[in-house]
C-alpha cells in the first residue's frame, strides 16, 4: 500500500547519511545527464507532448524508488539536483516532464528549475512543497493545465504538515474517484493525476501519470514507494487498494505554451 510518506521529501528537512554522496550525483557530465541527454532526443521524434511524456516515463520502469532526493532545508542551501538514477513520485514527475518538454539539455534544466521552484528560483522557500501549490505555480507558468471533469466538487484543505513553512489554506476543484474511472475516454497519456489525501493536513498523498496498456486498460505509471521502483498498476486496483475518494488532473502543455517561461 502507498501511505502519506510517498512525499516525504516535501516534508522532511533532514537529508540521509548519504547527502555527501548524493551531491556528488549533480555534477555535470553525469551518467544521470546522458540519460537525459537520449530520452530528450528520441522522443522528439515521438509526436505531440502526450507521446512525448508516455515514451520518456516508459522508458524509466524499472528505475528505483528514493525518498530525499533533494537537497536543502530551512538552514542548508538549496542545490538543484539532476537525477534519472532514483525518484520519488513527484521527481519523477519533474523529471519526465522536464524532458519531454525541452529540445535540448540546456532547456531541460531551465524547465525544471520552473516546474520545481516558484518562478524557477532555486532556493528551499520557493521548492513546490505542496503538491497543489507544484499545480497551481505549473498552470501560471503554463506549463501544465487543469482539467476538470463532470461530477468535480470543491474542498476546502488547511494543511500544515511542512515543517517551517507557515500553515496553509487551498480550495480545491477535485474529481470523486468514480467519476474519474468512469471518465477514461477523456484522460490522455501523461496527464498527471493526484490522489488527494485524507489526512486533514495534507494535500496529496502521491503522484503519477496516466498510461494505458495495449488493450485499453487504464494504468497508473509512477515511483512506487511500496514496489521500490517505477511500475505500472491498474487504476482501478490502486485506487480500490489505497481508498482514494479524489484526485486531480493536470494535462502538460507543448513547448510554444510556455515560451519564455524558463
Amino acid at each position: 500500500m502507498i501511505f502519506d510518506v510517498n512525499l516525504s521529501r516535501r516534508m522532511t528537512l533532514q537529508l540521509l547519511a548519504g547527502g555527501a554522496a548524493l551531491a556528488a550525483r549533480v555534477a555535470p557530465g553525469s551518467a544521470a545527464e546522458q540519460r537525459i541527454d537520449r530520452l530528450i532526443k528520441e522522443a522528439r521524434r515521438k509526436g505531440p507532448i502526450s507521446q512525448r511524456l508516455d515514451y520518456i516515463s516508459g522508458a524509466l520502469r524499472g528505475t528505483l524508488y528514493e525518498g530525499y532526493t533533494l537537497i536543502g532545508s530551512p538552514t542548508r542551501a538549496e542545490k538543484f539536483v539532476v537525477r534519472d538514477d532514483a525518484f520519488d513520485c513527484v521527481t519523477f514527475c519533474e523529471t519526465v516532464l522536464a524532458a519531454a518538454i525541452a529540445a535540448n539539455r540546456a532547456e531541460f534544466d531551465s524547465i525544471l528549475r520552473s516546474v520545481r521552484y516558484h518562478d524557477g528560483v532555486v532556493a528551499w522557500r520557493e521548492r513546490n512543497h505542496y503538491f497543489f501549490e507544484w499545480g497551481k505555480n505549473n498552470v501560471e507558468n503554463k506549463t501544465c493545465r487543469w482539467v476538470v471533469l463532470d461530477g468535480a466538487v470543491e474542498i476546502d484543505k488547511t494543511v500544515d504538515s511542512q515543517k517551517g513553512l507557515s500553515k496553509r489554506r487551498f480550495a480545491m476543484r477535485v474529481i470523486p474517484s468514480a467519476a474519474f474511472l468512469a471518465s477514461k475516454s477523456r484522460l490522455a497519456k501523461g496527464d498527471i493525476v493526484g490522489f488527494v489525501s485524507r489526512r486533514p493536513d495534507l494535500d496529496y498523498f502521491h503522484v503519477g501519470f496516466i498510461a494505458f496498456d495495449k488493450s485499453g486498460t487504464l494504468l497508473l505509471r509512477h515511483a512506487s514507494l511500496s514496489h521500490h521502483r517505477v511500475l505500472d498498476e491498474r487504476m482501478d486496483r490502486f485506487m480500490a487498494a489505497n481508498n482514494v475518494r479524489y484526485v486531480t488532473l493536470l494535462r502538460p502543455q507543448e513547448p510554444h505554451a510556455i515560451a519564455g517561461n524558463g
